[in-house]
């Protein structure tokens, strides 16, 4: 019997060895804790919060997970999932904090987080989040009246909210233009700039303030307000064979569906569907701006140069006597001498050089505060991205790039992203009138 000591210990020996190399192995042993994280910065909540939370474990697996908040030593449970099975690596958990639902007060509380895995001792991460119950919404006051806005014209607004609101604008019906805080006059507040539709009226047009906080309570205000009707001129455009042969190539290499068209067709997939993807660009480009003012006066319109086409003029194309579409005309076209030096109507940062489909070379500069100018159909670019510029100066020549059929610069200004009437903008009466005396107060 004692011959066969040694060998049964070393065969105890050799299976607890076994035992304890399984369990590392499968991991049973492992001392990695799970990892948790938020899709989100939480810093207060409102009365509805809607977070996603990631729970990650590689090793044995996720076990438990769970969300739960803590006010006034008084623990509510929020969330809770029990993952029996092994290998659970990942689980998304998306919960929703429900202020009244779970009788928060307005005031501090803590968020926890936790999750254990499978492993035989319990690895177990707690995330604890410091956040403030807000479910006050911001008050809204307009400063100035708005007094009347024309058709296809700028709006423009000063306001300012009873508490910070980081998401604050205006909606004209459903679209949104985002304000800018700023100090005026050593005051906080918030200024946008928006725009009015050319079919805009009294009757079916709303303006609405708005403000979100970071607790995400919003507020609407309606604005009282006045619109004045424009004429806009309605034009028959034909196009000549000269015109189409000249251009519509260009495109076709651009875009290789067009390839084997014929060229009224190709003309047509580019002013709709060309159209509406170079206007997406350009407000995508014109979506951020600088938080400050950048402009000073009254914008330089193109010295020595007739207006060729307005802004608004509504055109229908034809071909051989028939329609080949339509489209609104969202600048002025000014025509002077071929090549004509161009100038920055006000000062601001580039933003955009470059070919921009039937806008051909393109200048864009972003004035401050959501405002912007376009300049297009130039023969050279003598600016670059980035490059501050100052009212007057050169930034190219026209020319007839893109789907201009003659030499000329086709100017536009928007606000927020969408197009505004220029003329406006020329008007040292209607700037004082409508912008610069409502920031002072």
């Amino acid at each position: 019997m004692k011959k066969f000591g040694p060998v049964i210990a070393g065969v105890i020996l050799i299976a607890v060895i076994a035992l304890f190399g399984w369990l590392y192995f499968a991991d049973y042993l492992e001392r990695e804790k799970p990892s948790i994280r938020t899709d989100q910065t939480l810093v207060s909540v409102g009365k509805q919060k809607n977070i996603g939370i990631e729970y990650t474990d590689n090793r044995s697996g996720l076990s438990i997970i769970r969300v739960e908040i803590t006010q006034e030593d008084q623990t509510r449970l929020i969330a809770e999932e029990m993952l029996s099975k092994r290998g659970t690596s990942k689980k998304l958990l998306p919960v929703t904090i429900d202020a009244a639902v779970l009788k928060l007060k307005n005031g501090p509380a803590v968020i926890t987080l936790s999750a254990e895995d499978h492993a035989l001792i319990k690895n177990r991460s707690v995330m604890t989040i410091p956040v403030q119950i807000d479910t006050i919404p911001p008050q809204i006051y307009p400063l100035n009246p708005l007094n009347y806005v024309n058709q296809g014209g700028t709006g423009f607004i000063v306001y300012r909210t009873s508490k910070p609101a980081p998401v604050n604008g205006v909606y004209v019906n459903d679209v949104f233009f985002p304000g800018y805080n700023l100090l005026l006059q050593g005051k906080p507040v918030s200024v946008v700039f928006f725009a009015m539709p050319l079919d805009g009226s009294n009757g079916r047009t709303r303006l609405t303030l708005f403000a979100r906080d970071d607790a995400g309570n919003e507020a609407r205000s309606q604005l009282s307000f006045h619109i004045r009707e424009k004429k806009f001129r309605s034009d028959r455009v034909n196009l000549g064979e000269t015109f189409l042969n000249h251009k519509m190539p260009d495109f076709q290499t651009q875009v290789p569906e067009l390839q084997d068209k014929p060229l009224h067709d190709v003309f047509a997939y580019i002013n709709s569907t060309l159209r509406g993807k170079n206007d997406q660009t350009i407000a995508a480009i014109c979506s951020t701006s600088v938080n400050r003012r950048l402009w000073d006066g009254a914008f330089l319109r193109m010295s020595n140069a007739s207006s060729t086409a307005l802004f608004g003029d509504k055109r229908t194309y034809y071909i051989d006597g028939k329609p080949y579409g339509a489209s609104v005309h969202l600048g002025v076209d000014l025509a002077s001498v071929a090549q004509a030096p161009i100038e920055a109507a006000n000062s601001g940062k580039v933003v955009f050089t470059g070919d921009l489909g039937i806008y051909g070379n393109t200048v864009i500069i972003d004035h401050g505060l959501g405002l912007f100018s376009l300049y297009s159909h130039l023969s050279a670019i003598e600016t670059e991205k980035g490059k501050d510029v100052a009212k007057g100066g050169k930034i190219g020549r026209s020319g007839l790039t893109g789907l201009a059929g003659g030499d000329h610069l086709h100017f536009s200004i928007l606000a927020g992203g969408q197009f505004v009437n220029p003329q406006e903008w020329w008007d040292p009466n209607w700037i004082a009138n409508n912008v610069t005396n409502k920031m002072s107060f």
